[in-house]
């Protein structure tokens, strides 16, 4: 762990391995702000007019991979996170803990380890209700990726034995249009194509039981994979994996079950990151099936 100055915040903590870099923000947060290669472009996208920033009572996205609590709502989820956390290195993790909030009595954690030798993070997100009364919640992981690539989730493969069940759930948002080009809805995978041009968000969601998305751009593949729990209530009608853009960038998020969280009480959500170069995929299926599986099927074996 490294003490360093990024982008107008003095305070901010870099971890690397000499293939991949992390860089996590001490002065607002908890936000992982940067993850990529050594020496190349961010993976996450940024919002240059807000980096460096702190204070006030506005949310600002700022970037980067963050922490919510779901359902939405304008009330909590926006809570603003531009204040100083504390940062603890112990046992080969990075913690970010953030002051509870006010207005619910959540804590959020990240404990972020880096694989010494290789190209894989593990990010464990925790809420912890210090409040005095229960709190209904599941916890949402946000990771903001850079303009100019392509999500990718998968269509869910299975299925009961006899084929007479639904084996999936999506979920549409008011403003989510399905003849939105932007908009793969294949066989196989639901592809969403980041547009710099474009007018108006959109938004998707799915139960995603194969436990994985991935944001492809200019060559590099991040994965994320994350335990997808059968039978458990999931938010946004049933959604552990979303997606959703904008003309200024693209968020892959990943959601664990609804809980009831009691004061004391805590959940975790881990997520497993895997970064990519070289990956020769374009927005066809066929190539996706080809030059992604074998990528995520190495990743759910590490």
């Amino acid at each position: 762990m490294e003490k360093i100055t990024y982008r107008g915040w003095p305070n901010c903590y870099r971890l690397a391995n000499g293939k991949v870099e992390l860089i996590v923000t001490g002065d607002v947060g908890p936000r992982i702000i940067r993850f990529g290669f050594i020496g190349d472009d961010n993976e996450f996208g940024e919002f240059p007019e807000q980096v460096g920033q702190t204070g006030g009572s506005e949310w600002r996205i700022y970037g980067g991979h963050r922490l919510w609590h779901s359902p939405e709502d304008k009330g909590r989820s926006y809570y603003p996170d531009n204040g100083p956390v504390e940062i603890i290195g112990e046992n080969g993790a990075l913690r970010v803990i953030q002051p509870p909030e006010t207005t619910t009595g959540i804590q959020k954690e990240l404990a972020i380890v880096l694989d010494p030798a290789s190209n894989q993070v593990e990010v464990r997100h925790y809420l912890r209700n210090v409040g005095l009364w229960p709190v209904e919640l599941a916890p949402w992981a946000l990771s903001v990726m850079a303009p100019g690539g392509m999500g990718i989730v998968p269509q869910p493969t299975k299925a009961h034995p006899d084929r007479l069940l639904p084996n999936r759930v999506l979920v549409l948002w008011p403003y989510t249009d399905m003849t939105d080009n932007r908009i793969h809805w294949g066989s196989k995978f639901i592809l969403l194509r980041q547009d710099q041009k474009a007018q108006t968000p959109t938004k998707i969601g799915l139960s995603a039981n194969d436990g994985w998305g991935a944001y492809l751009r200019q060559g590099h593949l991040f994965l994320k994979t994350f335990e997808y729990m059968e039978g458990a209530n999931y938010p946004d009608n049933g959604c552990s994996l979303e997606m959703y853009t904008n003309d200024r960038m693209l968020e892959l998020e990943t959601l664990g079950p609804l809980q009831r969280l009691a004061p004391g009480d805590v959940v975790e959500h881990v997520e497993h990151w895997f970064l990519f170069h070289g990956v020769e995929a374009g927005e066809d299926e066929e190539s996706v099936e080809r030059a992604v599986l074998p990528l995520v099927a190495e990743a759910q074996n590490h």
